[in-house]
């Protein structure tokens, strides 16, 4: 019999929801998708030293003897994010999404301005705008340059999206894709409610994507819907039929190892004949909606922290690596400890979920004894070396 994999690959488009090179190798998606989070954990792997080291020397360079690390470790994040995805789009046959500065969520002339930056250097490297997919996050700001960006033929994958108003607002903006997060929305409902456990077909962030994928289907939209952030197979395979669906590896492995039926349970043609209310959107309505939404506007706001965080923790890593260079240090030494300390809110020793908040697919890998927990241990053999804290 073919495993879940092979049957889910029947249905829906699977990406990879890893930077690490070898993992998208093994796995094949046709896409894949990367953030800082992610990049951040790839880049203190020793395999990948020598395109991290390089692309700092590159912005050292460029940015002139008055810069500081700091600067260029800013100047060096978008280069690096290009540079991953380079090398990501020479394995997949599809597209590679590269994340805009979470930072700059509200604001929308910043964020278009930073997706033509990283367009352009795609360019030089030879990549066509088709293949590449500028993420950002689903606020009304984002949503209006997202807007802009696919009148320009620049395509977008909008993150951090919680809520039926995001997915309608993205899909009459004429976005490419967007990439509701399943996974955080069961770790809500659980927190709120104190429940345990859902079944798959109660899980919420089940729900909230079947839901938005029926009314995109319904209403003829073309944006595509990509579940990501799993908890497990369960939520994958209700969401089998699903436009796309971004996978972690260690999702990956479980799904290809496994065995069984896989019934398809999102279907264009059933979606079609559903009894479903059309919902106008303009910002009135989606900030009023969002008002009313406490799951989407708390975990929208966590988001951006997250991702935020993600991003200091990957520039304060790669100024670190600047000046171990500018130092002759010829391999990573002590940023792995940094890593641990920027995560570890409460310093009680632990990474929990929601101190993470960077990608669920990275902390997923690290998270060996799946107890929810990462510990300094699991980061330094998650990252490829041994782990002490100073």
């Amino acid at each position: 019999m073919a495993s879940l994999l092979e049957q889910l690959r029947q249905v829906t488009t699977v990406v990879a929801d890893t930077g690490d090179i070898q993992a998208i190798e093994k796995f094949t998606p046709r896409d894949a998708t990367t953030n800082p989070s992610l990049i951040t954990a790839a880049a203190q792997m020793p395999q990948y030293q020598s395109i991290v080291d390089e692309t700092l020397l590159k912005a050292k360079a460029d940015a002139g003897a008055g810069a500081s690390d700091k600067d260029i470790a800013n100047l060096a994040f978008n280069r690096l994010a290009v540079s991953f995805g380079h090398k990501i789009l020479g394995i997949v046959p599809g597209r590679v999404s590269t994340e805009v500065d979470a930072r700059l969520s509200y604001d929308t002339e910043a964020t278009i301005a930073t997706a033509h930056n990283l367009i352009e250097q795609y360019r030089q490297l030879g990549i066509t705008p088709e293949r590449v997919l500028i993420k950002i996050a689903s606020t009304w700001e984002g949503i209006k340059a997202a807007e802009v960006l696919e009148k320009e033929g620049i395509h977008c994958n909008l993150t951090l999206l919680f809520g039926l108003h995001q997915a309608i607002a993205c899909a009459e903006a004429g976005v490419t894709l967007i990439s509701p997060f399943v996974g955080r929305i069961l770790d809500w409902y659980k927190k709120d409610t104190g429940r345990e456990d859902y079944l798959p077909q109660e899980d919420p962030g089940v729900l909230s994507v079947t839901q938005i994928y029926n009314y995109y289907k319904k209403f003829g939209y073309h944006t595509e819907v990509m579940g990501a952030s799993f908890r497990n197979i369960g939520e994958i395979t209700e969401l089998a039929g699903c436009d796309l669906l971004t996978i972690s590896p260690q999702l990956l492995a479980q799904l290809e190892s496994t065995e069984g039926d896989l019934p398809r349970k999102l279907d264009p043609a059933k979606a079609a004949t559903m009894d479903i209310e059309k919902i106008p959107m303009d910002e009135a309505t989606f900030r009023a909606m969002h008002d009313r939404d406490r799951m989407a506007k708390e975990k929208l706001d966590e988001g951006i922290k997250g991702f935020s965080k993600a991003l200091e923790t990957l520039e304060d890593f790669l100024a670190t690596r600047l000046a171990q260079l500018s130092n002759g240090a010829k391999m990573v030494t002590h940023a792995r400890d940094d890593l641990f300390k920027a995560y570890d809110l409460d310093g009680d020793g632990f990474i929990t979920r929601e101190e993470w908040m960077g990608t669920d697919a990275v902390f997923d890998a690290l998270d060996s004894d799946h107890d929810g927990k990462l510990t300094p241990a699991e980061i330094g053999a998650g990252l490829g070396g041994t782990f002490q804290l100073a």
